[in-house]
């Protein structure tokens, strides 16, 4: 899963569901948010981990150490444009969907 991961190119993000299909389990979404939030500080360090978002284009981390703040900042940082509404962050995946 790591690897998949490890390929979403700077500037772009993939879903959760995308990673999973890649992975060969498509109904695993849930899943790659887990083996996301198990990886290790050095781990997440080498991952790019805040590329990945649901299938809404929403940053739906719930982890108290990488929380969606930081995962936005993280985005906004290569360029991806995050907007802010209804207490969520939102990307547009029309526009930033990494195309496997």
């Amino acid at each position: 899963m790591v690897v998949y991961v490890k390929a979403i190119p700077r500037g772009h993000v993939a879903t959760y569901g995308q990673i999973a299909a890649l992975c060969g389990s498509p109904r695993a979404a849930r899943a790659v948010g887990w083996a996301l939030h198990a990886l290790s500080e050095a781990e997440l360090r080498l991952t790019p981990w805040h590329r990945v978002i649901n299938r809404e284009g929403r940053i739906s981390t719930t982890c108290r150490e990488h929380d969606a703040n930081l995962q936005a900042a993280l985005l906004k940082k290569e360029g991806i444009s995050v907007q802010y509404r209804d207490g969520n962050y939102f990307v547009d995946l029309k526009q930033y969907i990494w195309e496997t």
